[in-house]
């Protein structure tokens, strides 16, 4: 598998740099994250219209640009070095690889084109409990004439309060496990469908509380044949997990290059403290993290493009699963990492308002915890390599 970089995506990351670099500093962060939406609608106009970010990885078919999931990947890396507060990644991340794997074409003719041309954001939604397998699953989905009556709530739905389309999951009644499980297509201003703001330590990163009251949606919703919703929403969690791997990478590499700023002008003992050696050595070890979070996104990215081509193949499937297990694992533990040495190298203005290091601590922590801590994707991924075995 050929890893390195083509020229066409140097440029897509070049122009992401300098585009973010302008759009997204410091000042323009905290002021977004305070807004009331958790984003600057401007920028958000600029990145979906101007730049077609949203469109990278949709088919030319309905109207994108008929790129992969790796270009979307180099895009997270910076948005996560920048922490930019933006619909991109529940719309791009979440809601389009749902509807490209969803065998509803009339879906994705009613749904990509919008998406592709800027014109809607979107979210998924699924758990209603503090996990993240099939067992959160828990809204009712009660079945009626050609459709079903949804009743229940989801928790940590990302940009959730703000989108126009949410992908959702519930279940049907007296079902257990993966069997049973539906997903739907639902415009937000569907009957019946409340969306709050959730408070979380992560300011940078809107999550929504839902509630579905007698909320009626009809078979034409459904995204998959009964029988394939649990397939396709843990194909699309994982594809979301090396979305988000990248994100974290690329918080990881900001959270260092803050450091190495900050340790280079920091005088003590009549010198910089970048001069001592245990400096050195614990910023070395934060390279080798950060590097070892960017090769396990990207070749999890690789794959992800892979299946989003290929769908259903049990091979694809199966190193989709390792590989994203592998790269949530390394890009958590490196972030966390890099922020919480960040913070102490800082020294005392580490942990102020002033300064940006807690902001990269508190997605970090925040990041850590979506979708699965790395304890739960060492489990996922010791049974993908080892089986089930008491």
């Amino acid at each position: 598998m050929e890893l390195a970089l083509t020229d066409e995506q140097h440029l897509i990351q070049q122009s992401a740099e300098r585009f973010l670099a302008q759009v997204a500093d410091s000042a323009a962060v905290r002021t977004a994250m305070a807004s009331e939406c958790g984003h600057d609608r401007a920028t958000w106009a600029r990145i979906a219209r101007e730049l077609y970010w949203p469109a990278l990885a949709i088919p030319q078919t309905y109207g994108g640009l008929g790129l992969g999931f790796v270009e979307v990947c180099l895009l997270q890396e910076q948005l996560g070095r920048r922490l930019l507060p933006s619909p991109f990644f529940a719309t791009c991340c979440l809601a389009t690889p749902a509807l490209l794997l969803s065998g509803n074409q009339a879906l994705k003719d009613q749904w990509l084109p919008l998406i592709a041309a800027g014109d809607i954001t979107a979210s998924l939604a699924y758990t209603s409990a503090p996990r993240w397998d099939d067992s959160s699953v828990q809204i009712d989905a009660q079945p009626g004439a050609g459709g079903y009556c949804l009743n229940g709530q989801y928790l940590n739905v990302i940009d959730g309060a703000d989108c126009d389309l949410l992908i959702v999951a519930a279940r049907t009644p007296g079902s257990v496990g993966e069997a049973g499980i539906r997903v739907f297509a639902l415009p937000a201003t569907t009957p019946g469908l409340t969306r709050t703001h959730q408070p979380t330590l992560d300011q940078t990163r809107r999550l929504a509380h839902l509630s579905l009251e007698n909320v009626i949606v009809s078979d034409a919703q459904l995204l998959s044949e009964p029988g394939q919703g649990w397939p396709l929403l843990r194909d699309v969690v994982r594809i979301a997990c090396i979305g988000l791997a990248a994100e974290q990478t690329g918080g990881a590499q900001q959270s260092l290059d803050l450091t190495l700023a900050y340790i280079g002008e920091r005088q003590q003992f009549g010198r910089s403290i970048a001069s001592f050696q245990a400096i050195k050595h614990r910023c070395a070890d934060l390279m080798m993290a950060v590097e070892c979070a960017r090769s396990a996104s990207y070749y999890a990215a690789c794959i992800a493009c892979e299946c989003l081509k290929i769908d259903g193949d049990p091979v694809a499937q199966q190193q989709l699963a390792e590989a994203c297990a592998t790269a949530k694992i390394h890009a958590s533990e490196g972030f966390f990492e890099c922020a919480a040495q960040s913070i102490q190298l800082h020294g005392g203005v580490g942990f102020t308002w002033e300064y940006d290091p807690h902001l990269y601590f508190k997605r970090a922590r925040a990041s850590e915890q979506l979708f699965g801590p790395p304890a739960f994707h060492r489990e996922q991924l010791a049974k993908q390599i080892f089986g089930d075995r008491p």
